[in-house]
């Protein structure tokens, strides 16, 4: 760590404390930061941010005086001072397509560590393209998808990996199985994606001209169609950001072998849910297209509002993954509670803080959380309740 990031005021701050996941995350901090993490809230409306950090201050009364930091992703000054003031910064404003790029090149050009919870596959591919390489001279490390999207598929596909062989191809599938409803602010993030299909696809082929190939001719790949999986029934793949997440980490570590492929999917025990499921996903992606049913979409949900603590409380998700290769294979499982909001404040609280007080591998730019923290984060997850366990070897 440098002298000028040890001289700055801060080891985290939290922008987007007053919108629906960053008050979890900043309740999250409140009850499991370390003694001596010095933390700020940051946002554009104080008002509101006093009304988070009164509620702070009902779970830790020495969080009082917790500091507030005025910032607006319109006022280029104002995510300066924060970037500079802090050695990492969370992320919760979305959707981060539209509001994000802002902080991330602040932190980019000054060397701070930022961890957000997106899963926009074409910010992140824009992000790369437009900032990777001065993170990497900055030492910035550029991690993003730290919640539900992307941590259980990436350092479970990590942990799973590390229980194979070395040196031999691998595939692993991970089958998702989850009760749970989603928050206005994932709404809009969700239609966006759909929304600018082209634009995705625009995305991630610049970002395929800017990335360099694999070291060691290594080969990733990812499956495609539906598998069978005695423990479900029915499979639908998942088209959301995990894989490309997963496909990075194994592009990036030795430990994935000479030639790895991932699969991802929902795992559903009847059919007719199957097809339902699949059916309204193409509704919804085909809605999505035009301007007038975009509109009835989004009007579902507001940003800013979610599920309420009863219903959280009985949201749970497991996701089960299938490794072979080598002539072993081992069943792996990761689960939890609330995967949209609990479970995600935490791993992005996690991941911050991981980043901020413990030894890491020497990494810098656009990295996945197994590449940046890898065991760190899941011995930091598990003790803060997630499991990370071995169901099966042979």
């Amino acid at each position: 760590m440098t002298a000028a990031m040890t001289d700055r005021p801060y080891d985290l701050v939290l922008f987007g404390a007053t919108g629906f996941t960053g008050g979890l995350t900043a309740e999250y901090l409140a009850r499991r930061a370390e003694p001596g993490v010095r933390w700020a809230l940051a946002g554009r409306d104080t008002a509101r941010l006093e009304d988070v950090r009164d509620r702070l201050a009902a779970i830790d009364p020495t969080l009082a005086v917790l500091p507030l930091l005025r910032a607006d992703t319109a006022d280029e000054a104002s995510i300066e001072r924060v970037a500079g003031s802090t050695r990492v910064v969370i992320s919760t404003v979305g959707p981060y397509v539209r509001l994000g790029e802002p902080l991330v090149a602040a932190c980019a050009r000054l060397g701070t560590d930022y961890v957000d919870l997106t899963g926009e596959p074409t910010f992140v591919d824009r992000m790369y393209v437009k900032y990777h390489e001065q993170a990497v001279r900055s030492g910035a490390r550029l991690v993003h998808a730290c919640g539900f999207d992307s941590i259980p598929s990436d350092l479970g596909a990590y942990f799973t990996v590390q229980r194979l062989p070395e040196d031999a191809p691998l595939r692993v599938e991970a089958f998702l199985r989850v009760n749970a409803r989603f928050s206005g602010g994932t709404l809009h993030s969700s239609v966006g994606i759909f929304a600018d299909v082209p634009g995705m696809i625009r995305a991630e082929r610049d970002r395929r001209r800017a990335e360099p190939a694999p070291m060691s001719g290594r080969k990733v790949g990812l499956a495609r169609g539906p598998v069978p999986h005695a423990r479900a029934g029915w499979t639908l793949p998942l088209p959301v950001i995990d894989s490309q997440i997963v496909a990075r980490s194994a592009t990036a570590l030795d430990r994935y072998g000479p030639d790895f492929t991932f699969g991802h999917f929902l795992a559903v025990k009847r059919l007719p849910s199957a097809v339902g499921l699949a059916l309204g996903s193409a509704c919804v992606i085909a809605a999505a297209q035009l301007p007038p049913t975009r509109a009835l979409l989004l009007k579902l949900g507001t940003p800013g509002e979610g599920p309420s603590a009863e219903q959280r409380a009985g949201h749970w998700f497991s996701l089960t993954f299938v490794g072979e290769g080598g002539g072993r294979r081992v069943v792996t499982e990761v689960s939890g509670g609330d995967p949209g909001y609990g479970e995600t404040s935490k791993m992005l609280a996690e991941s911050a803080l991981c980043l901020a007080m413990d030894d890491l591998p020497d990494t810098a730019g656009q990295v996945t959380t197994a590449q940046a923290m890898g065991d760190a984060l899941i011995d930091r997850l598990v003790k803060a309740g997630l499991s990370f366990r071995v169901l099966e070897t042979s």
